[in-house]
């Protein structure tokens, strides 16, 4: 092939919409993870065709990332044939999956098949000239949410764009209503929640998905709707009683209401079918709420609990949380918690040695810094009883974004902890300067300011200074353009 040749096969290939074309980093992706999953997904017999399509798709370049391109060829070309089966027009399918089988045979060398999709394409370009393709952009939304949490900001955008073509598409709906529930925290009022107005539109436009109504019992019991919610939960366990991810939410939100025990059935039940890191973690976090339950029984004086039925709790806490990290060795938060347990178990060292674990590969994947630190602060507070280190790290923690649960809980403990201070000595410099430094992540410069200048006239600290002189230096700018 001449050069000029390759440079234009090469030219065609760039501007294909498909996964080799969307920047899906390996450094995104946990690999293993991913790999599971889509086994576990074509595994459940999937009821949609076209989500089993889906997954051979993903499952194709799974194995072209993990240089096994023989097996990518094979579930690609299945991933036409469910296509083709799926839908009697469905050129506009076939877009992402055609583009893939070019990049492959362009990197195995079969440049004839190579052309051949690229001719398939062109056909269908001509055929259909008006793009983006909301088929396309529904396909990239659902690859950008299943392959890395880092994507989800470019799933919400491929899903709402592929909306705007087609508003009341059921499948696309239900991928927006999913992305929002998982990127968007808890707001002071439902009625702003994104995530419970998209939830409540894709289940009104597919009335049978189970997936959906739990999601939004969980996102309306975090709001107190706790009557709406449980009503959706039950109808959801009512009508899907088998399927592995309305068990796995049911199971969260009767772990949150208190029904641990229920919880735990459910997912135990569901572990007889198929063993996955997620369902041994939520078990993990059922036994640290019973845990939680017996030791505040304890304190009350109740003779009903004992030092064994925790200490059994517990046992079983740290066996589902090795078995979560065992099938998803990057788990951050499950490794965490462990750590945690062990620590609550006077295993320090082997709590210590994880988390430093833990910091280690966040800083390899560049996410779940503030889960670590978050952790790592309660790992300090309340087991090692070494409130300086907490403190450290749990304004790390915030400030790296206030915004977000992490650190809004981290924030929540700070203030617990200076205003405990201050009640015990009233000019207690270090105390106010925390309170300064929250008031500072949360944009209230002036009440910042007060405790920056309460904390200088008992401390004499360089990093309260450089805070106050930051400060200072803002409001004067936000007063002078007010």
């Amino acid at each position: 092939m001449s050069s000029t040749q390759d440079t234009t096969i090469k030219s065609s290939l760039l501007q294909l919409e498909c996964h080799f074309t969307w920047s899906l980093k390996k450094n995104d992706i946990d690999l293993t993870d991913l790999l599971n999953r889509l086994e576990e997904d074509l595994n459940q017999n999937l009821e949609s065709r076209a989500r089993v399509a889906r997954a051979h798709s993903y499952m194709g370049f799974v194995k072209f990332l993990l240089s096994s391109n023989t097996e990518a060829l094979s579930y690609f070309e299945r991933s036409v044939e469910l296509t083709k089966s799926h839908r009697n027009e469905c050129d506009k399918l076939l877009v992402v999956v055609y583009g893939d089988l070019a990049w492959l045979h362009y990197r195995m060398g079969n440049l004839a098949e190579c052309e051949s999709y690229l001719n398939k394409l062109s056909e269908i370009k001509v055929k259909y000239p008006s793009v983006p393709y909301a088929e396309v952009l529904g396909e990239k939304g659902w690859t950008f949410l299943k392959f890395s949490r880092k994507y989800y900001e470019r799933a919400k955008e491929c899903f709402k764009k592929a909306l705007e073509q087609e508003p009341d598409e059921g499948e696309w709906n239900a991928g927006l209503a999913i992305t929002l529930y998982r990127i968007e925290d808890i707001l002071q009022d439902i009625s702003a929640s994104d995530a419970v107005n998209q939830l409540r539109r894709a289940i009104a436009t597919d009335p049978d998905d189970d997936v959906l109504k739990v999601l939004l019992g969980l996102k309306l019991a975090a709001y107190k709707k706790y009557s709406e919610a449980e009503s959706l939960v039950e109808q959801a366990l009512e009508r899907s009683p088998e399927h592995p991810h309305v068990i796995r939410y049911a199971a969260k939100f009767l772990r949150n209401k208190g029904s641990v025990d229920r919880s735990i059935a459910l997912l135990k039940r569901a572990l007889e079918k198929v063993s996955t890191s997620a369902l041994h973690h939520q078990l993990g976090l059922c036994y640290k709420k019973k845990i939680e339950i017996f030791e505040t029984l304890k304190k009350a004086g109740s003779h009903h609990t004992t030092c064994a039925e925790i200490n059994q709790a517990r046992e079983q806490c740290i066996y589902h949380l090795r078995m979560a990290i065992t099938l998803k060795p990057n788990f951050i938060i499950a490794m965490c918690e462990l750590a945690l347990q062990y620590g609550h178990s006077q295993d320090i060292s082997t709590a210590e040695e994880m988390f430093q674990n833990a910091f280690q590969m966040v800083k390899e994947k560049n996410d779940n810094f503030q889960d670590v630190h978050l952790y790592y602060a309660e790992f300090q507070q309340y087991v090692m009883i070494c409130e300086s280190a907490a403190i450290k790290h749990y304004i790390i923690c915030l400030k790296i974004n206030p915004e977000k649960y992490e650190g809004k809980k981290s924030a929540h403990h700070l203030e617990k902890i200076a205003k405990r201070r201050i009640s015990n000595n009233a000019i207690d410099g270090e105390a106010f300067g925390i309170l300064g430094i929250i008031h500072k992540e949360k944009g209230e410069k002036q009440q910042a300011i007060e405790c920056f200048e309460t904390a200088l006239r008992f401390v004499d600290n360089e990093d309260y200074l450089s805070d106050l002189c930051e400060l200072r230096l803002s409001l004067q700018y936000y007063q002078h353009t007010m």
